[in-house]
């Protein structure tokens, strides 16, 4: 994961709390995705086109972390780029997952999150094509 050199205290306060909630997302491990969350989060996911669907709170965003992981139990995320600007982190990513017919898929985007008392506050994730 590349980061901005030497942050501030607030920006690094910032990449340590996404930095958790990735490394919790890549273990496909939902309880510690939700701890890495605020109470009030929100979550706008990159689907349908062309605006994504609006989550908010814990039982909603829950919901869609279960069913994303349940339904792509090999899928890799990989934090390309991470950097952040007081309480808001922009993360460049690649999602890789297995089709039902073995292939390779993936799929390039960007996320843009706000940290609030040491948790991700907001994840509004955007897609290439």
């Amino acid at each position: 994961m590349k980061s901005t050199p030497v942050p501030k205290s607030g920006e690094k306060a910032t990449l340590e709390a996404v930095h958790r909630f990735n490394e919790a997302f890549n273990r496909h491990d939902v309880d510690g995705v939700m701890r890495a969350m605020t109470d009030d989060c929100v979550f706008e996911n990159t689907l349908p086109p062309p605006d994504g669907e609006r989550f908010e709170g814990q039982a909603q965003v829950r919901g869609v972390w279960e069913r994303l992981f349940r339904s792509s139990p090999s899928a890799v995320f990989e934090a390309e780029e991470v950097f952040a600007a007081g309480d808001r982190c922009v993360v460049r990513w690649l999602y890789r997952w297995t089709e039902r017919d073995g292939k390779p898929g993936h799929i390039r985007g960007v996320d843009v999150c706000r940290v609030r008392d040491g948790k991700v506050a907001e994840k509004l994730s955007y897609v290439k094509g």
